[in-house]
């Protein structure tokens, strides 16, 4: 709390000399749309007006010349100013490093003053002074984002001043650049996207069964094959298996030389790059190009989105094709040591992450070499067996120098000392782990995988599931009963098996992404969600200044259908935030502000063949027209 309190002395001292007039709020007004909220915030009356030039003081040193860079940049793209770094005092723009060491405020944590004397930002490291300066751009008129200049706009910034820290020291997003090829440029915007909303960590999913993305350079097959694949378009998991004939010509792989700039880029902007190396399932890219390292004799493609693996209804999935390294097979190791390896030199970071997910055993069952290797090691069971394959490879990883994370599947039949568990079905895992005192990062499909549906499946690109805005906000890393010591942060999944574009991409991840920003930043205290649907709407205005898109799914009503009786249904609606009216028809005719308001659950008439829905807020249409076919509700409650 003594940053707090500091923070209280420095406000009032301000107010007796009629500069700053202090107003304290744990839910700061929403038209400052500050994503996520600092932890302390004092509001003033006045404004600053940022001068043409504007000079800009910073201290000597490498990271924060970068940082000057950035904030040079920003200003020149948008406002069409000058910024003249100046050593000397005065200047509008102040940045600073703490002499002595502000233990309160940690390693990312920062102070910002705005006054009638411009803008000062402190902190104990070069990190915080980026995430400083993240906030102070979010203090200016949405038109900063802007890529172009704008011009006759006053650039101002309400009086404040923010102590800030993060919650979590893992703040993370997980790209999948394999099912979908994302390449090195779409990485760094990517990059620029996510420290907006101080996210720290991206985690690189590289291999899967749909490619191999990084060059490995003493197994050339795994880019030369693994990387590429025949082009389909559609529906995942619908398409027709590759054919001899076609063209492998979809896809692309990430050279060390380009991962280093990819890495480079990130450490400037202060996001650290977790590479993944999906193993032992997963695994087709590299069955592909080294197809002895299966237990299945036979010949393996790289999969184009074709059905390979079946999801039974609340049931376990099983495997049409082996897409599994086999734990029984020496020549296994000894590849995935060199992968190892190389991923271990070119990654800075202390962790390496190895998949270990949904590896389905049937054909390790009817495998002679995995029979024998459970006699040889006492194995009793499946599960083992994948336990001892995750031992192989943590004690691969830590001979390279380097720590082990796993999703949640590692913990089956015994996790290997020191690993790191990564929870993502649901929250169990991560209980589970840090229970045996094993650091988690929280993933649960349940909050954070944002290629989930967002709004009702007959308004939305196909996906396999239903995560929507509000529920991502009440992601809380640190579930009921387990010691927050062993939660490292929490991570928002990006799965690319159903994204097409860089533009479906955003759409998937903003405003979700947002909502699991505050939830690994700010503290529980502040969570509000009233408040946060404000200033999502305020940072929509941003995301379009900066050219990127994002979803209005939020404002769709939710369609809720139960059974009357053999042949008829009721239909529920509900809104996700506050203050919207849901319209409706039933004939053929879109409705609009002038058609009935919902007020109580509907039954189709007779005859009607659909549903039509749309949200108006004060008269404004604000929802998308949605169409809801009877014979789609009818599913739903699995009728005839």
């Amino acid at each position: 709390m003594k940053s707090f309190y500091h923070l209280l002395r420095f406000a009032t001292c301000l107010a007796m000399v009629g500069v700053f007039y202090p107003v304290l709020s744990q839910t700061p007004a929403a038209d400052s749309a500050l994503i996520p909220l600092p932890a302390q915030w004092a509001k003033g009356n006045g404004q600053f007006v940022l001068p043409n030039p504007v000079t800009l003081q910073i201290p000597v040193g490498d990271s924060l010349g970068l940082i000057a860079d950035h904030i040079r940049s920003k200003i020149e793209m948008s406002t069409g100013y000058a910024v003249q770094v100046q050593t000397g005092n005065g200047a509008a723009i102040r940045l600073a490093i703490n002499k002595k060491t502000d233990v309160a405020m940690g390693k990312e944590g920062y102070n910002l003053l705005v006054d009638a004397k411009g803008i000062q930002i402190t902190a104990n490291t070069a990190a915080g002074l980026f995430y400083g300066v993240q906030t102070m751009w979010q203090l200016l008129p949405a038109e900063i984002e802007s890529k172009t200049v704008v011009k006759e706009l006053n650039w101002t910034l309400p009086f404040s001043s923010i102590a800030d820290k993060p919650r979590f020291g893992y703040r993370g997003l997980m790209l999948d650049v394999v099912r979908h090829w994302f390449d090195k440029e779409q990485v760094k915007d990517f990059i620029d996207q996510m420290v907006k909303y101080k996210y720290n960590f991206l985690h690189l999913h590289l291999t899967d069964d749909q490619g191999w993305r990084i060059e490995i350079k003493s197994l050339p097959r795994l880019t030369d094959i693994g990387a590429y694949r025949p082009e389909r378009t559609g529906v995942f998991g619908s398409f027709k298996g590759p054919q001899p004939e076609e063209a492998r010509n979809y896809g692309g792989y990430f050279t060390q030389a380009d991962m280093k700039e990819i890495i480079a880029y990130a450490k400037a902007r202060f996001v650290t790059i977790l590479p993944e190396i999906d193993v032992p399932g997963h695994s087709m890219a590299i069955l592909a190009a080294y197809p002895e390292l299966a237990c299945t004799p036979g010949t393996y493609e790289v999969n184009v989105g074709n059905r390979f693996m079946i999801w039974p209804p609340g049931g376990h999935f099983y495997g049409l094709v082996d897409n599994t390294l086999c734990p029984a097979n020496e020549k296994v190791y000894e590849t995935l040591d060199k992968i190892f390896g190389e991923i271990a030199q070119l990654f800075p970071y202390a962790y390496i992450h190895m998949g270990g997910d949904e590896t389905y055993k049937g054909f390790w069952e009817k495998s002679d070499a995995v029979k024998a290797l459970m006699q040889k090691e006492k194995l009793k069971n499946m599960d083992e067996v994948q336990s001892y394959f995750v031992k192989r490879v943590s004690k691969i990883i830590a001979s390279k120098g380097k720590k082990m994370i796993g999703w949640d599947e590692i913990l089956e039949g015994g996790i290997p000392p020191d690993a790191v568990v990564m929870s993502w079905r649901g929250e169990k895992g991560g209980i589970e782990a840090a229970k045996l005192k094993h650091p988690v990062i929280m993933s649960p499909s349940t909050f954070t995988y944002v290629d989930l549906y967002q709004g009702d499946p007959l308004a939305e690109p196909p996906s396999y599931g239903n995560v929507r805005l509000k529920k991502s906000y009440d992601f809380n890393p640190v579930p009921a009963g387990v010691d927050s010591t062993y939660v490292m942060g929490g991570q928002a999944n990006l799965w690319s098996e159903r994204l097409h574009t860089v533009r479906h991409m955003q759409y998937m991840l903003w405003p979700r992404g947002w909502a699991v920003a505050e939830s690994v930043w700010s503290p529980v205290r502040l969570k509000n969600w009233p408040d946060f649907v404000a200033r999502t709407e305020a940072h929509f205005k941003r995301a379009d200044q900066a050219v990127v898109n994002y979803s209005t799914s939020m404002y769709d009503p939710i369609v809720e259908v139960k059974k009357v009786t053999d042949s008829s249904i009721q239909v529920v609606l509900s809104t996700e935030i506050p203050g919207l009216d849901i319209h409706y028809s039933f004939d053929e005719f879109y409705p609009d502000f002038y058609y009935p308001v919902y007020n109580q659950p509907l039954l189709f008439p007779v005859g009607a063949s659909s549903l039509k829905l749309v949200t108006y807020r004060n008269k404004q249409k604000i929802g998308k027209s949605i169409n809801l076919p009877l014979d789609e509700l009818k599913k739903r409650v699995k009728m005839n």
